[in-house]
């Protein structure tokens, strides 16, 4: 089927309730959303209630001014009957081998500080060396069973967990992050199903939502991730970088993020750590 043919098989109303769902979503009237595409209310409405089907270019601009992310662009052209232009393909396919020569290139020179890519999801893609090191002095990475999810690793009682300060606080700040962050400001039914996964662990803190940081941790610039070795409290904080002017779903969706010293005495007590885990590991 050629991108502008229509599939006569399409379920009818289908979609005039995802128009209406990503309206709703982003708090836009039928008229607000008129007057930003420039397409008449009286079209937006027969699309809607499933009288009239726009044509590919006026679904798009529709798409445009919800931003609307790639992946559900797709799923409304398929609803209209228009074959998908956005390509689906792994993340790691050839066509985005230049994404992924920026991204090797960007965590092997975050060194000696962790550097991960994930997916939508927080499913682990990609690492620098100084990821694994990390982790692997306070816990076996080896033994836990993959794909690796960075949330579940901070969440569960067998993973980081006994070793993340405040945690109460981590993880109200981590579940707030993860509406924040997800693509289009949208929880997709993945991301729905994580959530409920993280909140089964014991004694998740229910407030998340409602959450302020208190006024101590609101008088910093960011809400820092420490680590308890040996007593002594490492901090980090995250910057997160996304693909600029995404055109395929994968490069929309991935996310590289970098730990740094919150402070002086965690850059100086990091390296210390990883050398005195991998001599201990070297004399097992």
């Amino acid at each position: 089927m050629s991108a502008s043919s229509r599939d006569p098989k399409a379920p009818p109303g289908e979609l005039g309730n995802l128009l209406r769902y990503w309206r709703d979503v982003r708090g836009m009237s039928q008229l607000d959303l008129s007057l930003e595409a420039g397409v008449s209310q009286r079209q937006i409405s027969f699309i809607e209630s499933g009288r009239s089907v726009p044509g590919r270019d006026t679904l798009l601009t529709l798409a445009q001014t919800l931003d609307v992310p790639l992946r559900e662009r797709n799923a409304l052209l398929l609803a209209a009957g228009y074959a998908p232009i956005y390509s689906e393909a792994p993340w790691n396919a050839q066509e985005m081998h230049g994404v992924i020569r920026a991204l090797e290139r960007v965590v092997r020179q975050h060194e000696p500080y962790p550097a991960i890519v994930m997916d939508r999801h927080w499913n682990l893609l990609m690492t620098n060396n100084a990821a694994p090191r990390f982790f692997n002095c306070f816990i076996d990475m080896a033994s836990r069973e993959g794909p690796r999810n960075m949330l579940h690793l901070m969440f569960d009682p067998l993973g980081m967990r006994p070793f993340v300060a405040d945690w109460d606080t981590v993880a109200r700040s981590l579940l707030q992050r993860v509406y924040r962050e997800s693509v289009g400001h949208v929880i997709d039914g993945d991301t729905g199903r994580l959530l409920d996964e993280l909140l089964a662990y014991p004694d998740v803190p229910r407030d998340w939502r409602t959450w302020n940081a208190p006024a101590a941790a609101a008088a910093m610039p960011m809400i820092p991730l420490g680590f308890v070795s040996d007593g002594v409290v490492l901090r980090y904080f995250s910057m997160v970088t996304s693909v600029g002017a995404p055109q395929n779903v994968a490069a929309q969706e991935l996310r590289l993020e970098c730990m740094f010293p919150a402070d002086e005495e965690t850059e100086a007590r990091h390296q210390d750590l990883l050398a005195a885990h991998a001599l201990a590991a070297r004399r097992r």
